[in-house]
């Protein structure tokens, strides 16, 4: 019975080896990469200016819903902010999967660690200095002693107006007092006669004229010819797990950028249904502004690495970053050469 006992175990463990190896073999060779999980919503970010309206377009004619359902999405999640920081904020804290916003606090946002890249611009120029009517002005040198309201540190305008005053002499901390401000307090402190002045993109400056509460003395375009202003950015996740899918949005952002090039009144009125502004003053900014929708990077790739190297030198980042490591224009790319 000994005998037999330990025969029929030393058998068993054999199998129970053999078994054992083939399983784990098996495994290893079948072994493949992680399936990313489906997803059926998109977050996306964006600022109620007119730099934005393609975002604004493609939703209210229904592209982003029409064209992302092949894709699975069945829900347009949106989240309007009133300044990049915020927006890249969230963005950090992985709510959003795209943002229309300022290449500037991507920059700051970037320098931090947010896991993205700019895939598309948006526009070039497009914001002013806004003086009140009561103050002449005929070089910088009359900003001295003035409050100026503008977006917070690391935002575009912030980065722009301080660059400007320094490259005319003038010491953003000391010779002015810049406030940070959404466009909506900023607005109102002009117009309370709490600040002397604001740097604001549009409409902004086109609203404080129709109320008789500035006059715009200096464009952006004016600080710095044909410089970025708001760009579209995917997370990084998305890039990696989702490509076709940023691919899309950088398709659906061309055909409203296009839309709206071609159909500037009926963007002005997209822009007033979807924040409730006059759309007179809407079209009045329009009329007015140096800013540009664009969709091609190689137009803001230099103005963008350029606005590192001034938040470098303003100490608001580490170190300057790189063309690469702020874009991916890939998916631009591919969406050009499928037309």
């Amino acid at each position: 019975m000994r005998k037999s006992s330990i025969i029929i175990l030393t058998l068993l463990l054999a199998v129970s080896i053999f078994v054992s190896g083939c399983v784990s073999e098996n495994t290893d060779e079948n072994a493949t990469e992680e399936t990313p999980a489906a997803i059926t919503e998109l977050n996306f970010g964006y600022q109620p200016s007119t730099h934005q309206i393609a975002y604004m377009t493609a939703y209210e004619k229904g592209w982003w819903q029409e064209d992302l359902a092949p894709y699975g999405i069945e829900k347009i999640n949106e989240y309007q902010f009133p300044t990049g920081a915020p927006e890249m904020q969230a963005m950090m804290a992985g709510e959003l999967d795209f943002a229309y916003v300022g290449a500037a606090p991507v920059i700051t946002a970037l320098s931090q660690g947010l896991d993205a890249k700019i895939v598309a611009p948006v526009q070039i120029q497009g914001s002013d200095l806004v003086l009140r009517p009561e103050y002449d002005y005929e070089s910088p040198e009359d900003l001295k002693g003035l409050k100026i309201a503008t977006f917070p540190p690391g935002t575009i305008q912030d980065t722009l107006l301080r660059n400007w005053l320094e490259e005319n002499g003038l010491d953003p901390e000391k010779d002015v007092t810049i406030l940070a401000m959404g466009p909506g307090d900023a607005v109102t402190a002009i117009s309370a006669k709490q600040v002397d002045a604001v740097f604001l993109p549009h409409p902004s400056p086109a609203i404080i004229e129709s109320e008789g509460n500035g006059r715009s003395i200096v464009s952006s375009g004016e600080m710095t010819a044909n410089h970025a202003c708001c760009v579209l950015v995917a997370s990084g996740e998305m890039i990696r797990e989702h490509p076709d899918i940023v691919e899309q949005v950088v398709k659906t952002h061309i055909k409203a950028t296009e839309y709206n090039q071609a159909n500037v009144d009926e963007a002005a009125q997209i822009y007033s249904n979807k924040t409730s502004e006059d759309v007179e003053v809407v079209q009045k900014s329009l009329e007015e502004w140096d800013g540009t929708w664009i969709t091609d990077p190689t137009l803001i790739e230099n103005s963008t690495v350029e606005y590192a190297n001034i938040q470098y030198e303003l100490g608001y980042i580490q170190k300057p970053l790189t063309k690469e490591e702020i874009f991916d224009t890939s998916f631009y790319e591919t969406a050009k050469n499928e037309e």
